[in-house]
């Protein structure tokens, strides 16, 4: 199979039909072979009973529903792993994203041999102050932080090579960073590509401003997991030799003064570079602890289901 279309969706009924209509009309004009996953992640409205009816009417078209809304993260988790073609296209499915882009996409993956092609809207056409500037800035903070020059992180259109989706693992929230994820998992030749954004024409946005808030707390994990999330010691273990060392020199100052310098002044307990002392030694001692524990929890982990799937459509 040449393609799988991976689209995660929550609350899109009416938009659903129209753009599996626009998708299947490139896959077949440039007679690709192909699959269209919709994974429904909890909707409240008609989304699944549309996706049902596409199923009915075309094979190609399979879907997934989640019990309830695990995110956006999860969604493309299912679908990755069920996805069947030697490139995966990730796209949104409230019509924002032009499938007319897929067999360029395809290209650069297939023949340019990238491992991974990320959207660039360089026109939006969201609002300036509450989605661009935000999101300019985001940008900026996860290529200075992540290494990877990507102009936007956030573009849910994206094609990847199916070693790329098979070999990294999306949680939480962390769909903002899969190239990060790729490029930490060895996949180092991403690439990107400006795309069309249009205007969304049913609905409302998903997402507010709190994604952001919540994007860059995820860009601060997701750092710390890329240096540090195999070897936790190395950093816990750092910052409490650091601590660990200045209430020791502390103490061994607040002696030597007492015992040589000052023996009949004021007890080390009125001193305030006791109670110094006395903080970061215990600070230091926490940092250990925390180290260990990271260490024993990351050689103990299992896997676990982050989502239940109530149906499935058309997969054998």
């Amino acid at each position: 199979m040449n393609i799988s279309v991976v689209i995660p969706l929550l609350n899109e009924q009416e938009s659903i039909i129209e753009l599996h209509d626009w998708i299947a009309n490139v896959m077949q004009s440039n007679r690709f072979s192909y699959e269209i996953i919709f994974i429904d992640d909890g909707s409240t409205d008609h989304s699944w009973q549309n996706i049902m009816q596409l199923s009915h009417q075309n094979d190609n078209v399979k879907g997934i529903k989640f019990l309830k809304n695990f995110g956006k993260s999860q969604a493309l988790h299912a679908g990755f792993a069920k996805a069947e073609g030697d490139v995966v296209i990730t796209m949104d499915a409230d019509l924002q994203d032009n499938p007319e882009e897929i067999p360029e996409l395809y290209n650069m993956i297939v023949i340019e041999k990238y491992d991974l092609v990320s959207g660039w809207k360089k026109k939006r056409y969201d609002s300036v102050i509450s989605k661009n500037l935000p999101s300019k800035l985001f940008n900026w903070a996860a290529r200075k932080t992540s290494g990877v020059e990507l102009h936007d992180f956030n573009c849910g259109l994206k094609a990847y090579n199916k070693n790329v989706v098979k070999n990294i693992d999306v949680n939480g929230e962390m769909h903002r960073y899969i190239p990060v994820l790729a490029k930490n998992a060895g996949f180092l030749n991403i690439g990107e590509k400006v795309v069309q954004h249009q205007a969304r024409k049913y609905g409302v946005t998903k997402f507010g401003m709190e994604r952001f808030v919540n994007g860059f707390l995820d860009l601060l994990t997701i750092w710390f997991i890329s240096r540090f999330g195999r070897r936790p010691m190395h950093l816990f273990g750092a910052l409490g030799v650091i601590m660990f060392m200045i209430g020791v020199g502390f103490s061994i100052y607040l002696g030597i003064d007492k015992l040589i310098f000052n023996p009949t002044g004021r007890l080390i307990t009125q001193r305030p570079q006791f109670y110094i002392a006395l903080v970061t030694t215990i600070i230091g001692t926490q940092f250990f602890v925390a180290g260990f524990l990271g260490e024993i929890i990351l050689r103990n982990k299992r896997e676990h289901h982050r989502y239940l799937v109530k149906q499935e459509l058309n997969f054998t």
